[in-house]
C-alpha cells in the first residue's frame, strides 16, 4: 500500500532553474546557490536541478521581512 506523500507526487509541479530565477527576479547562479547550499530544496534530473513550485513559494513566504 503507497502512503499518501507518494500518491501525490503527481500534483507536484517541478521549475527549472531558469524559472526559478525569473520567478524570484535573481540571477540563475543565485538560484544554484540557494539549491547546493540546502536553503531550497531541489531534485536532481541528469545534470540539471528542478525545483518543486511550492518550494519556492515557502522561501519567499519565509524570507519575507516587514520594514519599519
Amino acid at each position: 500500500m503507497a502512503n499518501t506523500s507518494e500518491n501525490s507526487l503527481g500534483d507536484v509541479k517541478f521549475l527549472t532553474v531558469a524559472e526559478v530565477a525569473s520567478v524570484m527576479r535573481v540571477s540563475k547562479m543565485t538560484v544554484y546557490r540557494l539549491v547546493h547550499n540546502g536553503d531550497l530544496p531541489a531534485v536532481r534530473v541528469g545534470r540539471s536541478f528542478r525545483v518543486p513550485e511550492q518550494a519556492v513559494h515557502d522561501y519567499l513566504r519565509d524570507s519575507y521581512i516587514e520594514t519599519a
